[in-house]
């Protein structure tokens, strides 16, 4: 069990309310500004392929199961 924080009036550099005063944060403390460089898109290639390729195969099987229901193969 971890001890509870200090009371808000012992905290230094708060001020009325419990906001912080301006350049009171850590120096450590992270900063993050935007992307250091463009992301690349990625390619559609392989998603479009694979959905040109499962649709075949469905139609192939969908074609073998109608030419059985209908008694074309034998």
């Amino acid at each position: 069990m971890t001890a509870p924080g200090p009371e808000p009036d012992d905290v230094p550099g708060l001020e009325p309310g419990g906001s912080v005063t301006p350049g009171d944060t850590s120096p450590d403390a992270g900063q993050t500004s935007g992307l250091s460089h463009p992301q690349p898109m990625p390619s559609r290639k392989g998603p479009v392929l694979a959905l040109v390729v499962i649709g075949i195969m469905v139609a192939g099987m969908a074609a073998f199961f109608l030419l059985r229901a209908f008694d074309f193969l034998d």
